[in-house]
């Protein structure tokens, strides 16, 4: 009978600053950036059909970004 391997181990992530207040101001920034790009995407969407649907394409990447900004993943395989 096959022995299945364990899975690997999933990579550390660091959830970004060291202390308290670099903390909170990765935090604000990222709600600031997060309302900028809803808002940005909301008075795009007003414009019309053509720009609502390239608005909210460019949302998701932004967002995605902003979601992954201060996350501190290292590759494991990277030794």
């Amino acid at each position: 009978m096959s022995v299945m391997a364990p899975p690997r181990v999933p990579a550390p992530v660091a959830t970004g600053g060291g202390g308290g207040s670099q903390r909170l101001q990765l935090r604000l920034q990222k709600i600031s950036l997060s309302t900028l790009t809803v808002v940005a995407t909301a008075w795009c969407i007003t414009l019309g059909p053509i720009p609502a649907v390239l608005a909210c394409a460019v949302a998701k990447h932004v967002l995605v970004a902003v979601l992954v900004m201060g996350h501190d993943v290292v590759d494991p395989d990277a030794d």
